[in-house]
C-alpha cells in the first residue's frame, strides 16, 4: 500500500532526487536528472514497480526521523522493543554521479535487518538483469544504464533483484552504496562512505552559513531554503517545481501533473527568496540560464522548460502505473508548456528589478533582454491567457495576469529612471497607465467592489492576493480590502485558503493551496492584523511533516497532497517569515529590511 505523502523525506545531489519513506523504503528515484525515467516507482504503484528498502525484519514499535542540522542528510531511528534500536543514515553525495549511500548503525541490542533492492527501469516497466562482478552487483537495463550496488554485507543475487539479511549489534555499522551509471561510465567504488558523509555534511554547513536570515523561525526557513537548493539543477542553474510527477491534487481524479520542470514563475519567486537570503551565486547562475533561453527563443517565453533550458517534451500517460491512491492517469511531460501565460514576463522583469536592488551585478545584455521582454508584453498584454493556474481550454482575461503585465512596465520604468538605462519612457508610462486603468475598470466586480478572477468570471481567486504584495494598489485601498474579505469569506476553509471555487469533476474538490494560504497571511500582516497572520503562519508550519517538508496542498482527508516537496510552498513560507520579521522590526523601532513585498507607491 502507498505510504502517505507526509511519510516521505527528500534526498538529493543538485541533479536528481529520491524519496525515502518512514519504513526505510526508497520509492522514488529518477537518475541521473530530475526528469529522467524513474527506476524506483513504488510511489505511483506497487512493489512490482521498483523500490529499495532497508529496515528491521520485525515491525518497529516507533520510528523517529530528522535531518542532521542544516543538511540534507536523513537519520531514521527504528525502535524494535526488546530487540534493540538501529539508525539508518541516508544521503546523496554532491558530485556528478547519481549516488545514494545508506549507512545502518546498531544503537542498542541485536536487531535483525533486511535489505531488498528491486529496480524497475522506465517508470517500473522493465526488470533488471543482475550480474555479480569485482566491483559489486550490477543491475542492467536494456538501454545500457545500470545500477551498481556495493556493500560490506553478503548479498543474495536473484535474477532481477538483490537482497541481504543480517543482524546488527550495538556499535556495528553496515554500509550500502548504490551508483547509477550511464553506458561507459565508471564508478568510484573506492570512495569511503564515511568520508562521503563528512564531505556532504560540510558542504551543506558551508552553504547554510551564507544565509542572512536569523529570525525566530530560523529552523523552518533554513529547512525550506535547503529544500529549494535541493531542487536546483546545479549544472544548468535552473530549478524544478518539485521532484515528482502525478501526485494528485484531488485523489481519485485526473489533475495529476508532472512538476519535474523549471516553471519560470516558481523559479523567479524562489530566486527572489535567495536574493533576500544572500545567495547571489544561485541568482547569477539562473540569470545566465535565462539569458540562454531568451536568446534561443528571441524573447518569446514559454511557461516551463526542461532543466537544461530546452522546450519541455509533450505530455503522455504511463498507463501501466495505477497511480498514487488510484489517481490516474500518471503523466510524464507537461502539456502546459504550450500555454500562453502573460504573468511569466512580469515575473521575469520583477526578478531582474529585485536583483538590481539586491546588489547583483547585471550587465547591459541583461537590460537588452529585459527590453525584449517588455516588447512582448506591450504586444500581447491585451490578449487572454490560461493564467497562473493553467486551467486548460479556459483562456480568459485573468486579472492576475494583467497585474503582472503592469508589473513588467512599472519595474522597467523604475529601473530606467534609477539606473540611467536607455528606454522609451514616455511610451512605457502610457502603456503602464493604460493597463492599470483597464484592470480597475474591467477586473472589478461592481456588486462587491472587489477584484474578480477574470474580466469574464465573477468569482474570487487567491492569486488576487498578489495585488497589494506587488504594489499595484496599497493595502488600505477599499478595493483591496474588499478582495481580501471576499477570499476570506468564500475560499478560506478550515483555516486554509483554496485557489478558487471548485471547477469541475475532472479536478475534483482539491485541497487548500498552501502557497495561497501564506499569501493570505502576508496580506493580513500588511493589513495590520499581525495576530491573525501569526496564527495562520503557525498553522501552516504545523502542516509540515516530521522532517519539515510541505507538498503543494493539504486536505484533511489525506493530509499533504500534490507533488512533493513543493518549491512554491517552501518559498512562500520563507517570504512570510521575512515579512513577519520585518513587521517585528518596525514595531521595535528598527528599519524594515529590503523586501519585494514592500508596497511601491
Amino acid at each position: 500500500m502507498t505510504q502517505p505523502i507526509k511519510d516521505y523525506a527528500l534526498l538529493g545531489n543538485l541533479r536528481c532526487a529520491a524519496l525515502v519513506g518512514r519504513n526505510g523504503s526508497i520509492d522514488w528515484f529518477c537518475p541521473p536528472r530530475f526528469d529522467s525515467p524513474a527506476c524506483f516507482t513504488r510511489l505511483l504503484g506497487t512493489e512490482e514497480h521498483g523500490f529499495w528498502q532497508l529496515a528491521p525484519q520485525s515491525p518497529a514499535q516507533d520510528v523517529q526521523r530528522h535531518y542532521q542540522p542544516d543538511t540534507l542528510v536523513l537519520c531514521t531511528e527504528f525502535d524494535c522493543g526488546d530487540e534493540g534500536r538501529v539508525r539508518i543514515t541516508d544521503f546523496m553525495p554532491l558530485n556528478s554521479e547519481a549516488l545514494i549511500v545508506r549507512r545502518v548503525e546498531g544503537l542498542e541490542g541485536r536487531v535483525p535487518m533486511n535489505m531488498q533492492l528491486v529496480p524497475r527501469f522506465g517508470y517500473g516497466a522493465r526488470a533488471a538483469h543482475c550480474e555479480e562482478g569485482a566491483r559489486g552487483v550490477s543491475l542492467w537495463d536494456t538501454d545500457g544504464q545500470r545500477l551498481l550496488l556495493k556493500s560490506d554485507s553478503p548479498l543474495g543475487i536473484g535474477t532481477d533483484n538483490v537482497s541481504a539479511s543480517f543482524a546488527l549489534d550495538a556499535g556495528e555499522v553496515r554500509e550500502f552504496t548504490l551508483f547509477h551509471l550511464l553506458p561507459e561510465q565508471q564508478p568510484d567504488v573506492h570512495a569511503d562512505p564515511q568520508q562521503l558523509l563528512d564531505d556532504c555534511v560540510l558542504w551543506w554547513h558551508d552553504w547554510v552559513r551564507q544565509c542572512s536570515y536569523h529570525g525566530r523561525w530560523r529552523e523552518a526557513v533554513i529547512r525550506s531554503l535547503i529544500t529549494l537548493k535541493a531542487l536546483t539543477h546545479e549544472p544548468s542553474g535552473s530549478m524544478v517545481a518539485a521532484p515528482t510527477t502525478s501526485l494528485p491534487e484531488a485523489p481519485g481524479h485526473g489533475a495529476n501533473w508532472d512538476y519535474r520542470f523549471c516553471w519560470i514563475r516558481d523559479a523567479v519567486w524562489a530566486l527572489d527568496i535567495l536574493i533576500d537570503s544572500n545567495y547571489l551565486t544561485e541568482v547569477r547562475a539562473w540569470i545566465n540560464w535565462l539569458q540562454r533561453v531568451i536568446e534561443r527563443n528571441d524573447g518569446d517565453m514559454r511557461v516551463l522548460y526542461s532543466v537544461d533550458g530546452q522546450s519541455a517534451n509533450g505530455e503522455h500517460d504511463v498507463d501501466w502505473l495505477p497511480g498514487y491512491l488510484a489517481s490516474r492517469p500518471v503523466r510524464v511531460g507537461n502539456g502546459a508548456h504550450d500555454q500562453h501565460q502573460l504573468d511569466v514576463y512580469g515575473q521575469l522583469v520583477d526578478l531582474l528589478h529585485v536583483a538590481r536592488r539586491g546588489g547583483a551585478h547585471l550587465t547591459q545584455q541583461d537590460w537588452h533582454d529585459q527590453r525584449r521582454l517588455l516588447d512582448k508584453v506591450i504586444a500581447c498584454w491585451h490578449q487572454p491567457d490560461e493564467g497562473i493556474w493553467e486551467l486548460r481550454d479556459q483562456r480568459r482575461h485573468y486579472v492576475h495576469s494583467k497585474v503582472y503585465a503592469w508589473v513588467a512596465l512599472d519595474r522597467s520604468i523604475r529601473d530606467a529612471e534609477e539606473y540611467g538605462l536607455a528606454a522609451p519612457l514616455e511610451h512605457w508610462c502610457a502603456v503602464r497607465d493604460e493597463i492599470h486603468d483597464e484592470i480597475c475598470r474591467k477586473g472589478l466586480n461592481p456588486q462587491r467592489g472587489a477584484f474578480q478572477q477574470s474580466y469574464e468570471r465573477a468569482c474570487p481567486d487567491a492569486s488576487l492576493l498578489m495585488i497589494p504584495l506587488l504594489g499595484f494598489l496599497p493595502i488600505d485601498d477599499s478595493r483591496v480590502q474588499a478582495t481580501i474579505a471576499w477570499i476570506e469569506q468564500d475560499l478560506l476553509r478550515d483555516g486554509l485558503v483554496h485557489r478558487f471555487p471548485p471547477q469541475d469533476s475532472f479536478s475534483g474538490d482539491e485541497g487548500s493551496f498552501l502557497a495561497c494560504s501564506f499569501w493570505f497571511a502576508d496580506n493580513l500582516v500588511m493589513s495590520g492584523r499581525e495576530g491573525d497572520a501569526e496564527n495562520m503562519f503557525a498553522r501552516l508550519l504545523a502542516l509540515r511533516n516530521d522532517v519539515g517538508l510541505l507538498a503543494e496542498q493539504y486536505d484533511p482527508r489525506y493530509g499533504l497532497i500534490g507533488n512533493f516537496p513543493q518549491a512554491l510552498s517552501h518559498l512562500a513560507l520563507v517570504k512570510s517569515a521575512y515579512l513577519l520579521q520585518a513587521c517585528e522590526r518596525v514595531h521595535h523601532g528598527g528599519e524594515p529590511e529590503r523586501h519585494s513585498y514592500k508596497p511601491i507607491s
